[in-house]
């Protein structure tokens, strides 16, 4: 696991701080006491990414897998040919 490249060890006090006046008492009370299920965690990580975006963090986050394995339809069909099948 690598370490991230911002600290967002507060992170839900300070989307609280960022958006008081926009947030549900639901919304407070997850920030405040964290998930209680599946579907509030869901929830929680909306709120974190939202975090992340408003802060400028989601474009530092390393991109796993961007590309490397993806091919085209004739790209296989070329492999094929090469091979005789």
């Amino acid at each position: 696991m690598t370490t991230p490249l911002y600290d967002d060890t507060n992170w839900r006090s300070e989307y609280i701080d960022i958006k008081s006046r926009q947030l549900s008492s639901r919304q407070v009370q997850l920030l405040e006491s964290g998930a209680d299920s599946l579907a509030s965690s869901w929830f929680l990580q909306a709120m974190y990414n939202d975090w992340k975006k408003i802060k400028g963090y989601n474009k530092l986050d390393p991109k796993e897998n961007e590309g490397q394995l993806q091919s085209s339809l004739s790209d296989f069909f070329k492999s094929q040919k090469d091979q005789g099948i």
